[in-house]
């Protein structure tokens, strides 16, 4: 009787961890966590310029076909409307991997540089901390970026609202730098990765490739957000942490997946 209770144990045991660990593996795939639900923006944050945080005007970011999706059939013209949908924490060292694929038409009012141009802002201000007529948060900015017969450039480019960068030991004031990647034509789906150790190493990775790397993102002196942000960061200007957001800038995107894996200190 006791081996027959013994084995009884072990096999409700193996049940139990079965079903944890099913339960674990929808939620934590080897590693990475959902950021997205796939059903709607819970957890997320709309800032558009001109608009209060929150205000998703002109439902420009929308979950569709298990998508998020940035369209504009309700602007007139983008009039410089350029908005961000920001995730509601803050992450310091991580690996963030996001599938897109850009679409469609441009916007009408849209700048000629803005074409099949879009981004992921790392280490970014919060939505609230932003002024309302706040163009782009004050953040790294990791170039999502199509080519076509009208315009061929690489992809997984940094940009840097409101800061700085470090590479090759020199502090590069240049507000945008190129990436090694290939062009990416269609309206294919693309696999960017960023792998961010805290005010350390930054990595582009685009299919693979590591195509990008670069050192102390850090507040930029001459921006206006500086003196506020500054006070927020505890008086650093070295820039360690943030938010994540996903952007629009005036041309039509698709996300299916974005999804995040915490790194050790």
């Amino acid at each position: 009787m006791k081996k027959v209770w013994s084995l009884l144990g072990v096999v409700t045991m193996t049940l139990l961890l079965v079903s944890c660990n099913q339960k674990k593996s929808s939620e934590i795939e080897d590693g990475w966590v959902q950021l997205f639900n796939g059903k709607d923006l819970a957890g997320w944050t709309v800032k558009i310029k001109g608009y209060d945080a929150g205000d998703n005007f002109g439902n420009t970011f929308r979950v569709e076909d298990g998508m998020i999706k940035v369209r504009y059939e309700q602007y007139d013209s983008l009039r410089d409307r350029f908005g961000h949908l920001f995730y509601n924490d803050e992450f310091s060292h991580y690996k963030l991997r996001v599938e897109y694929r850009i679409v469609g038409e441009q916007c009408p009012g849209a700048p000629g540089w803005a074409y099949k141009n879009s981004g992921i802002m790392i280490h970014g201000q919060t939505p609230e901390s932003m002024e309302k007529d706040q163009d782009f948060p004050t953040s790294i900015e990791v170039q999502l970026l199509g080519s076509d017969s009208l315009v061929q450039r690489t992809n997984l480019n940094v940009c840097t609202p409101g800061t700085n960068i470090v590479m090759n030991n020199q502090l590069i004031l240049d507000h945008c730098i190129n990436s090694s990647s290939k062009n990416f034509y269609g309206e294919e789906w693309v696999t960017a990765e960023v792998e961010v150790r805290g005010n350390d190493v930054i990595s582009h990775i685009v299919n693979g490739d590591t195509v990008l790397q670069y050192n102390q993102p850090q507040l930029d002196e001459r921006d206006a957000t500086y003196a506020k942000l500054i006070v927020l960061n505890g008086g650093d200007k070295m820039l360690s942490k943030g938010t994540i957001s996903l952007q629009s800038e005036g041309h039509p995107i698709d996300f299916r997946k974005v999804e995040i894996m915490p790194l050790k200190d």
